[in-house]
């Protein structure tokens, strides 16, 4: 991954560079699904966290759970979830462009004092492209897409996974896996906004290899 392709990475629609990192423990709680497709998915969320070399807990001390993930089919769902507007602010307005747009996913993050992720709320509407993955494929994509602060188009091109052509798998980009372990190295930020991150980023990357 060059240089460039890692700034893209983080550089929004609007032409900002912002990154961040979770800054504690990540907590996961996940609603609307069954029982096991909840263990696919919180295997997941463990399998990109240990990749990042952080960590996960039982609880958070603030939010009791930090990572939270719905599963839902129409977006109007969200507006019937007990306390869920006292942490969304503005949900009906949301909801209501979110069904306007058609989407079928979206992330609202919160950060701490230094700018690191504190919580992280996704939403994942099943329309059919989305209930014809796998469960492995949906939920490593979502649990990619939580472990940092990612551009807005950073995976509208390419999906941040691969398929193993012998044994049809599908894996985590070995790219993608190598920036996220950068992303998390000690020695590295919590939070950027300057573009000169993505050179420390590569020059991690490099030294890796």
């Amino acid at each position: 991954m060059t240089p460039d392709e890692i700034q893209a990475h983080f550089t929004r629609s609007d032409g900002a560079y912002l990154f961040a990192r979770w800054g504690r423990p990540i907590v996961p709680v996940v609603f609307g699904v069954e029982d096991q497709t909840l263990e696919i998915v919180k295997g997941a969320i463990e399998a990109v966290v240990t990749l990042a070399g952080h960590s996960m807990a039982e609880t958070d001390p603030e939010l009791g759970a930090n990572l939270m993930v719905f599963f839902f089919r129409e977006w109007d769902e969200l507006l019937a979830v007990p306390k869920l507007g006292e942490m969304i602010p503005d949900l009906e307005p949301l909801v209501a462009r979110l069904t306007a747009a058609d989407a079928s996913q979206y992330r609202a993050f919160r950060f701490d004092d230094h700018h690191a992720i504190q919580a992280c709320f996704t939403f994942v509407r099943m329309v059919p492209k989305m209930a014809d993955q796998p469960a492995e494929t949906l939920a490593l994509t979502q649990a990619v897409q939580a472990i940092a602060l990612w551009s807005d188009t950073a995976f509208s091109t390419q999906s941040p996974l691969a398929i193993l052509p012998d044994s049809g798998a599908t894996i985590l980009r070995p790219e993608v896996a190598a920036l996220i372990a950068a992303a998390y190295h000690p020695m590295m930020p919590v939070a950027a906004d300057d573009p000169s991150h993505a050179l420390r980023l590569f020059a991690r990357m490099q030294a890796v290899e």
